[in-house]
């Protein structure tokens, strides 16, 4: 390990720690976030999520950062996303207990007030996905679309901007890798589980855990890069 990574690691566990062992930092974001939800979302994935491309950068090409890579146009998409992401979380941690009232379970809805048990486990797994399975497919396309697009552009805020060429993004996408790993397995091996654990959560918490899985998604992307290229 590096200066360099050390360096980054503690910067990060320090940001965290003001927020977790200052009491009036946790006071401030917790009412904050339960006024603000939708400005805290864009926040929260914009530096979290961002922070998982970062370091899966750093993996795959041993540096933090280069030229065209476009760190600020990426967390500017991560935070549109995150406000995408905490729409669908509100959609479906609603709808999906619906859904299953409807069919016959009639205690689905109460069930995520109320503390764990078998039966919230399954209605947490079935708002999970539910939503990974209609809201993440176009969610994640979209989200190949913008990296392209940033790439084409120069990495620059007023690239990002410019019109986007949607159907030649498109026809040049790798939809091999988009099918056979960004959906067929990512979705139902790491998100529908990994969003499971997150509707478990309090509400206040699920947004902040869901910006968090983009570091960890940033590790297994890396990770299998780096295993493709040896192989």
């Amino acid at each position: 390990m590096k200066i360099k990574d050390l360096a980054f690691i503690t910067a990060i566990l320090a940001f965290a720690a003001v927020f977790i062992f200052i009491p009036p930092v946790t006071d401030w974001y917790l009412h904050f976030n339960k006024e603000h939800g939708m400005v805290m979302s864009f926040i929260k994935f914009a530096v979290l999520s961002t922070l998982g491309e970062v370091i899966a950068l750093r993996i795959g090409t041993g540096n933090y950062y280069e030229t065209g890579y476009g760190i600020l146009p990426r967390m500017i998409v991560w935070g549109i996303l995150g406000l995408g992401i905490n729409l669908a979380f509100t959609i479906f941690a609603a709808g999906a207990p619906a859904f299953l009232a409807y069919i016959g379970f009639t205690d689905a809805p109460q069930a995520m007030n109320e503390g764990f048990s078998g039966f919230k486990l399954f209605v947490a797994f079935t708002i999970s996905a539910t939503m990974n399975l209609i809201f993440a497919p176009v969610m994640m396309t979209f989200h190949e679309i913008t990296d392209i697009h940033i790439t084409d552009t120069g990495g620059t805020v007023k690239g990002l901007f410019t019109r986007i060429p949607f159907v030649a993004i498109l026809n040049k996408t790798d939809w091999d890798v988009m099918w056979n790993f960004v959906l067929k397995r990512m979705i139902p091996y790491f998100w529908i589980p990994a969003h499971t654990i997150t509707f478990l959560l309090p509400v206040e918490f699920r947004i902040l855990f869901a910006a968090f899985l983009g570091i960890a998604l940033g590790l297994i992307l890396a990770t299998g890069s780096l295993k493709s290229r040896k192989s």
